[in-house]
């Protein structure tokens, strides 16, 4: 009996310090999350996104939900969203890149105080920091901003109420909380830069421009693209910043985004069939863009030997 039970033993010790076995032990937690909470929830909103579900009934519809997406509301919603993704593309990509290069400068004072100082918004809630930028844009006279502008001559602004200015408090928001962690992003690659590269280029005497374009892009071009990439995935999911400025209704739609409109149609309304199937088409977009951007970004050029 004690020899089974040794043996036992070992066999079961063997099992866990398996070489061919140990990585699937490690990796199974990441597979069955995986598998419930990603897996299983795409795989039920595809089925979903062919169904007319109604409270205590379910009926297969075949595209019919498909058919209704593309219409005049859906339209506006996803040139609102390709103008807020351009936007904060274009500003989480490039400003956060000029303030590293400014902070990893050897003749920078204070650097840490401003690192932590930049990371600040991106651990305040969205809807606290909604609350305060519609507390300083507010239409009345007596708002902050109103009175800086009226400083120089000009009329108070309604701001949420004009499709610019609706799209200026979107973007500002989302690049104030988010502009901190890509410094921070760029400040990590910029470490890894060896100054000995510097050096040669001041040796063969490189100006500003050209140490940045040979040296400090290529160094961080990864984190470039990284960035491009995650800021239009999440500029096609952005939803918090239009819900704290509009909450559900906006005049005309000026502040209405793709996952706005699912949450209208398939929450508000309780039409999940059709909100499915606008999600389905989500993903297409998201997917398609994703694939051109990291092809004109030179993501998928394998690097010289």
């Amino acid at each position: 009996m004690a020899n089974t039970a040794t043996a036992g033993k070992k066999k079961r010790s063997n099992i866990l310090y398996s070489k061919k076995l140990a990585p699937y032990i490690f990796v199974s937690p990441f597979i069955i999350s995986f598998l419930l909470l990603s897996l299983y929830p795409f795989l039920s909103a595809i089925n979903m996104s062919f169904q007319r579900v109604l409270p205590g009934q379910t009926s297969y519809v075949g595209f019919s939900n498909f058919e209704r997406v593309f219409n005049p509301v859906f339209y506006t919603a996803v040139q609102n969203t390709t103008i807020y993704v351009v936007w904060t593309v274009v500003i989480l990509t490039i400003i956060p890149m000029i303030f590293a290069i400014f902070l990893n400068h050897r003749l920078m004072m204070f650097t840490n105080f401003f690192r932590a100082s930049i990371f600040i918004p991106a651990l305040t809630s969205v809807i606290v920091a909604g609350t305060i930028f519609r507390m300083i844009f507010g239409e009345s006279d007596a708002a902050f901003a109103n009175q800086v502008i009226g400083l120089f001559g000009f009329e108070p602004v309604e701001w949420r109420y004009s499709a610019g200015t609706a799209m200026f408090l979107m973007v500002a928001l989302a690049c104030w909380r988010w502009m901190g962690v890509n410094v921070l992003y760029y400040l990590a690659a910029l470490q890894n830069v060896s100054k000995d590269l510097y050096e040669a280029a001041d040796i063969d005497g490189a100006n500003a421009w050209q140490k940045f374009r040979h040296v400090t892009f290529p160094a961080i071009k990864p984190i470039f693209i990284f960035l491009s990439t995650i800021t239009t995935i999440n500029g096609f999911r952005m939803f918090e910043e239009s819900f704290v400025f509009f909450e559900t209704t906006s005049p005309g739609n000026i502040g209405l985004t793709i996952v706005g409109y699912i949450y209208s149609e398939g929450i508000q309304r309780n039409d999940m069939g059709f909100g499915a199937a606008i999600g389905i088409v989500l993903l297409g977009i998201i997917f398609v863009v994703s694939l051109v951007q990291l092809y004109l970004t030179g993501a998928f050029k394998k690097e010289d030997a």
